[in-house]
């Protein structure tokens, strides 16, 4: 599986998918209602993935600023759907080892 995640998600930007893990284990546990937790968490890598591309990218016109869009947003969704799937894998490890 990491394999997959680092085809497709920037190497520098790996590092949110455990820190996203643990930001939705800490909703989980306070008032927030299960059906916001995936859209939080997707708001909250979408803004990270673009402070870090914003931090390490030179954007120079137009181009460069929709090239930033697209690629924080994606980024950004991509770490937390990882995130929900590592979750979900633990779950799941968790019900199989009780049986």
């Amino acid at each position: 599986m990491y394999d997959l995640l680092k085809e497709f998600i920037k190497p520098e930007l790996l590092i949110l998918v455990p820190v996203l893990y643990l930001i939705g284990v800490a909703l989980k546990k306070s008032a927030v209602t299960d059906k916001h937790i995936p859209w939080i968490l997707g708001s909250v890598g979408i803004i990270f993935s673009f402070i870090w591309i914003a931090a390490s990218t030179q954007i120079g016109d137009w181009k460069g600023i929709l090239l930033a869009v697209f690629t924080g947003f994606v980024q950004g969704v991509l770490t937390a759907g990882a995130s929900v799937y590592v979750n979900q894998l633990i779950k799941q490890k968790h019900k199989t080892d009780k049986t």
